[in-house]
């Protein structure tokens, strides 16, 4: 009796144990199949280019396609769900964002915890927010904007497709003692629709979603909101060189995968997207796009942990006293 006890203990250590060998297992052989690359957002935004970009040069390195699934909603807590609720073995990831990675976790309820349910691969950019005007408006800076704000008490059109036109936009109220009309947008696409037709006067974009309209002539790029021009776009001052100093909003791009994701997947994700920034080809189509490539420090999954831990302490207070809503 005693021998045949031990035996079924043995049977039964050794079932424990079987998931936990299958994933060093499948670790060691990773990639094996596909990966997807979640954008939680619709095409035709600013996520959506990067990450397709980045998985066509990754797919290179890894040996296996790196097959990208656009999941939009809910401000793109719907795709970011999905992903804290995937196995953690390195075949689903995601492109994260400000919204989705800092904003998100003030404005929703989530079934998931932005600051423990995910595990850092890499920053990819840092996205520049761009002041936007209609073509048709006589100023071409910031200070130009701000006086017609107060020339206009309640009649400026802000397109809001986000909370990041949202805090600008009370930026500029409180700087002008002057308030504006906020329109709501669902994304950047129909405010910038709008923007280059007229119907609305400013709004605040993302300079990867709003540089093809820039360079054509179809919208004005009043300023960069930040303390520094972009190595990508640098004909385009900064607020501070406008004469309205700290008026700063800026996006970035990072890769997450789900929390308990083995280190040795981790790695080999982080190196395939830290090769990719490097290829030259690579950096051209994001920085054509507005956006700057984060540096080597910023590119480690250590890099980014620290910097979105920063971007959660910064915001969430500023978030919560602007009385932000979903």
């Amino acid at each position: 009796m005693k021998l045949h006890r031990r035996q079924l203990l043995k049977v039964v250590a050794s079932a424990v144990s079987l998931p936990a060998v299958s994933r060093a297992a499948q670790a060691q052989t990773y990639p094996a199949r596909p990966i997807t690359l979640i954008v939680p957002f619709p095409p035709g935004g600013s996520t959506d280019p990067a990450g397709r970009i980045l998985a066509a040069r990754m797919a290179e390195q890894l040996g296996q396609p790196v097959i990208v699934e656009n999941v939009g909603g809910a401000g793109g807590s719907i795709g970011v769900g999905r992903l804290a609720h995937a196995a953690p073995d390195g075949y689903t990831i995601d492109i994260g964002q400000w919204d989705t990675h800092v904003l998100n976790g003030v404005i929703y309820n989530l079934n998931y915890d932005l600051q423990t349910d995910f595990a850092p691969i890499g920053l990819i950019t840092l996205n520049p927010e761009l002041l936007l005007a209609r073509n048709t408006f006589a100023g071409d800076d910031l200070k130009s904007v701000s006086a017609w704000i107060k020339a206009h008490p309640g009649e400026a059109k802000f397109a809001s497709p986000g909370a990041a036109a949202q805090l600008v936009g009370l930026s500029l109220e409180k700087l002008t003692d002057t308030k504006v009309l906020f329109i709501p947008y669902r994304g950047g696409a129909p405010a910038m629709t709008d923007l280059m037709s007229g119907q609305v006067d400013f709004s605040v974009v993302q300079a990867s979603g709003a540089m093809p309209q820039v360079r054509a002539g179809t919208i004005k790029a009043v300023a960069i909101l930040s303390p520094h021009r972009s190595a990508a776009i640098p004909d385009i001052p900064t607020s501070d060189e406008c004469g309205l100093p700290g008026i700063y909003m800026s996006s970035w791009f990072g890769l997450f995968a789900p929390r308990g994701t083995p280190a040795n997947v981790i790695a080999k994700l982080n190196g395939a997207m830290v090769q990719a920034l490097a290829e030259p080809a690579v950096r051209k189509k994001l920085t054509d796009l507005g956006l700057d490539i984060a540096s080597p420090e910023q590119q480690t999954p250590e890099g980014l942990a620290a910097f979105h831990k920063v971007e959660i302490e910064k915001w969430w207070p500023i978030i919560k006293v602007a009385g932000i809503r979903a």
